[in-house]
């Protein structure tokens, strides 16, 4: 008879260590770059703060698609200018 092996439940209680890479290199809007390098310090961060940081990058990321790019474009070029 075959009998039914038991499975190592201790090696499924753990956690993984390892978080996907961030990379903002093909994120050409700089508020949305700079929003999204928030995340670089989420493995550090308690799970406890998760909410918080995903719910200030929404707000942080809203705001970014809400702003208008031609203000950023003459703001670059003002400061550029030495205005």
């Amino acid at each position: 008879m075959t009998e039914l092996s038991h499975p190592d439940e201790s090696a499924a209680a753990q956690p993984s260590l390892d978080w996907p890479p961030t990379s903002q290199a093909e994120v050409t809007d700089h508020l949305v770059q700079q929003s999204l390098g928030r995340l670089d310090a989420l493995p550090q961060t308690p799970v406890s703060e998760h909410e918080a940081a995903y719910s200030e990058l929404h707000d942080e990321l809203r705001a970014a698609l809400d702003a208008d790019p031609a203000a950023h474009h003459r703001a670059r070029i003002k400061s550029s200018d030495g205005a």
